[in-house]
């Protein structure tokens, strides 16, 4: 059949998966040196996350999530008793473009002023709480509670940010207004939110991972290993940034023509390889070309494309999970696009989509089996039983997906046993428990060096 000629490099036996994930081992081990990270495609970034959840946090804590026009404030109320963590209210701040593209002071004068109107209406003027804080633009973490802003993303461009501490900067503003403070701050990326979310609940989830539209995934490494941080002893989450997998090359063998014509008319060609097979930003567009390329081999539609088709990002990601779901759903879609379809293209359609989501969870699988891998062979394990903290759409919301990325990764790391937890609100309730874990250690710490450190009349 003329079709599978198309859609036969998209399928990857379990032989290159095996090999793909030894390549992401060999990244992992690159991003993680002392010297070779900064040439390094996965950039396994420290987060000064020292632990997850051992289900002894209690408390009340902020969250403040920034990442696009809006951002959230939220209040969350952590119970020990139930191991639960209660959304107890929250408020979105619009940010108005004159304030994206202002100073960094007007940006963080009004984000104090929007927590300012919260806690009144929470009625926890007065309190000082500790604060998680999820900032997702590109940062080099430094500290829990210290992070430098590398570029503004995403249509924001305040000046005299990139290079400072965005902690410092939000603590300025607050004490420019004088009228209330907040605790210890804790810095979140959304993949470590992930996981800190699930942790609560489920004490073994040491992996966070995100498959919506973009990927990403994090996971607690042996502080011995993590070389570009002082210390030996314990752990540390590292954020891997498993999206820029395949930037240096590693995986061109791999790429379709279709992925090599996505990149190439992405707003980053050549960056993000791996995130763009696999993502939801990206996954429609792919099974577009799929479908014109056997429409202008005339094995689709009778040979005419309709402009809907011609049009790049007119496929969205979601027809992929409805077309997935049912034929008739197919038929929809196919009428929606002004395409002449007859059963037969219905029927390929579909084939196309599965062979592109299948794909996506396969990779994401062999990427995540070198996680797990990873964390039984650093513990010396004959077997390893631990939980992924999952969050994003395409994990989500497509039919099939979730299966088959467990599926393949009982395959690739037989020797763990891996279960899944969907995250409930990373960036909110994950931030809290990122705060309330750094809030715990911190009190193990003052005490074991008030032990130590007794004056001579208590010895």
């Amino acid at each position: 059949m003329q079709v599978e000629k198309h859609l036969e490099p998209f399928r990857l036996s379990l032989e290159k998966l095996q090999d793909v994930s030894a390549r992401l081992r060999k990244d992992m081990l690159r991003g993680l040196g002392k010297h070779a990270h900064h040439r390094a495609a996965v950039k396994m970034l420290p987060t000064f996350v020292r632990a997850t959840p051992d289900g002894t946090e209690k408390g009340d804590f902020l969250a403040l999530d920034l990442g696009g026009t809006n951002f959230r404030v939220l209040h969350v109320r952590v119970l020990e008793e139930e191991q639960r963590v209660l959304k107890m209210d929250s408020q979105i701040c619009a940010i108005p473009q004159e304030i994206m593209l202002g100073t960094g002071e007007k940006l963080f004068d009004h984000i104090a002023a929007c927590l300012a109107e919260f806690l009144d209406s929470q009625k926890l003027r007065g309190q000082t709480l500790p604060l998680g804080f999820t900032f997702s633009f590109p940062c080099e973490q430094k500290e829990i509670d210290k992070s430098i802003l590398i570029r503004w993303t995403k249509g924001f461009n305040c000046s005299g940010v990139e290079g400072e501490d965005v902690v410092r900067l939000l603590k300025e503003a607050i004490h420019r207004r004088g009228d209330y403070d907040i605790g210890s701050v804790a810095m979140v990326n959304d993949t470590v939110g992930t996981m800190m979310s699930c942790g609560y609940r489920d004490q073994s989830c040491e992996i966070g991972m995100i498959i919506g539209t973009g990927t990403n995934a994090c996971y607690m490494e042996e502080m011995k290993n993590v070389k570009r941080v002082e210390g030996e002893d314990g752990r540390m989450c590292i954020n891997t940034e498993w999206g820029g997998f395949g930037d240096d090359g590693s995986l061109k063998d791999i790429l379709t023509e279709f992925d090599e014509e996505v990149d190439k008319t992405s707003i980053n060609p050549g960056v993000h390889t791996f995130e763009k097979m696999i993502s939801g930003m990206y996954l429609g567009e792919i099974v577009r070309l799929v479908l014109l390329k056997l429409t202008e081999e005339k094995l689709l539609f009778k040979g005419c494309p309709s402009e809907a088709l011609l049009t790049p990002g007119s496929f969205e990601t979601k027809f992929i999970s409805e077309i997935e779901d049912g034929l008739e759903n197919a038929k929809k879609i196919l009428t929606k696009l002004a395409l002449d379809w007859d059963l037969v293209d219905a029927c390929v359609a579909r084939l196309v989509c599965d062979t592109v989501s299948s794909r996506s969870a396969r990779l994401c699988a062999a990427a995540l089996a070198t996680i797990a891998n990873r964390i039984r062979t650093n513990r010396g394990l004959d077997h390893l039983k631990t939980t992924v903290g999952v969050d994003g759409t395409v994990y989500r919301k497509h039919p099939n997906f979730s299966d088959e990325l467990q599926a393949a990764v009982r395959l690739l790391a037989p020797k763990c046993d891996v279960s899944f937890l969907i995250s409930e609100d990373g960036s909110g309730k994950g931030a809290a428990m990122v705060t309330a874990v750094a809030q715990r250690l911190s009190c193990i710490l003052v005490l074991n060096h008030s032990k130590l450190y007794k004056p001579v009349t208590e010895l």
